[in-house]
């Protein structure tokens, strides 16, 4: 006779383990071993089994307890083999796992619409501000000759594949589980004189505009969900979402972080060390800012409130302008302002190249 293994030790788990730790453990070896994905595979159908009668003892608080106290034996008393459709939570992980199990809806609910997606790209400053936008997409709608039904007489009847149920049952080995009707795809009835314009789908193609008003402070790559604009439900079922994937085009100057915009202020040598007065432009307008002298690259200049508004506040993030020294290219000066340079460098005691190659080339043709 061969010995059971403990039921702790086939689910993986520790003897104190919650609940959904015990229903985690199970799907995971369900998953693993389920016999439509193992097919032929006694070894695989055994730890299917074993996992199954594990997990209806461990998820049972009444079986757990008796099983904690006096073993197999104990759990014995009830248990009488596995039947996953005498089990509520079973249904429910298998029809999880593998698209069968109790239906989510009654034979006579509907079946609810799809849900959409949709990508809107706006600019930098719609973002920061807010802006509103039409949408043009496709979705399927009910038919208005049929009145929806997918019935041309607007007349259903009793599914012969289900008997109304909206479900068939089917037997593998040991197990009896309940797959949605194939039929009537769940609904219990079927149209006997299917509708000609939408052919008994109840269901036709619809272009779709509509107005959204996108709020000030969304950023790229947020998602909006529109209740109820996707696709419409069959018999009476209702709608799904519209889901709107937010894409924001990048600015030349600005980048944003959360509520706050971010930019480089190029100055030059001179400003920093004696300081200046600047105008820095912000998604608000332009700023006069004060320089101060000695001002060092890297200093961060923060305008608070001139960022862009937060979605979680009624408040605005700031502009932060990060200075930068401008070094130009020697070529792009003239020979005034570089012997300026080499005579700060003389002053400062700093070795610098006293001509570069186009010195060079003009002392060839002016000895």
């Amino acid at each position: 006779m061969t010995t059971k293994r403990d039921y702790y030790e086939v689910l993986g788990v520790s003897r104190d383990a919650s609940a959904a730790d015990v229903k985690s453990a199970y799907r995971k070896l369900a998953v693993k071993y389920h016999p439509d994905r193992n097919q032929g595979d006694a070894e695989a159908e055994e730890k299917f089994k074993e996992a199954a009668e594990a997990y209806s003892v461990l998820s049972d608080d009444e079986k757990r307890a008796r099983y904690d106290r006096f073993g197999h034996q104990g759990a014995a008393g009830g248990f009488s083999g596995f039947d996953p459709s005498t089990f509520g939570d079973f249904s429910d992980i298998l029809g999880d796992l593998f698209g069968f199990g109790r239906s989510r809806r009654g034979p006579r609910g509907g079946i609810p619409g799809a849900d959409l997606r949709y990508e809107a790209r706006i600019t930098f400053e719609e973002a920061a501000f807010g802006t509103s936008t039409v949408l043009t997409y496709e979705r399927s709608e009910g038919c208005e000759a049929c009145n929806s039904t997918g019935a041309a007489d607007g007349k259903l009847v009793t599914c012969s594949t289900c008997g109304g149920l909206g479900q068939v049952r089917m037997s593998q080995g040991l197990f009896t589980v309940a797959r949605t009707c194939p039929t009537c795809n769940g609904l219990g009835r079927i149209a006997a004189n299917p509708c000609k314009v939408c052919r008994g789908e109840g269901l036709l193609p619809s272009r779709r505009e509509l107005e959204v008003k996108i709020p000030a402070g969304i950023d790229d790559g947020m998602r909006m969900r529109l209740r109820g604009e996707g696709d419409h439900g069959r018999r009476g079922g209702p709608p799904g979402d519209l889901e709107v994937l937010i894409r924001v085009a990048p600015h030349e100057r600005f980048e944003r972080d959360g509520a706050d915009v971010h930019e480089i202020l190029d100055l030059g040598y001179p400003q920093l060390v004696l300081g200046t007065e600047v105008k820095i432009e912000t998604v608000h307008g332009k700023e006069d800012v004060r320089i101060s002298s000695g001002t060092q690259p890297g200093h961060e200049i923060r305008l608070r409130g001139k960022g862009v508004q937060r979605l979680d506040a009624d408040r605005m993030g700031d502009h932060v302008a990060h200075v930068r020294l401008r070094v130009p290219k020697p070529k792009d000066l003239e020979e005034p302002q570089l012997d300026l340079l080499r005579q700060l460098a003389d002053l400062e005691g700093q070795h610098v190249s006293q001509g570069g190659v186009i010195d060079k080339v003009k002392k060839i043709f002016n000895p």
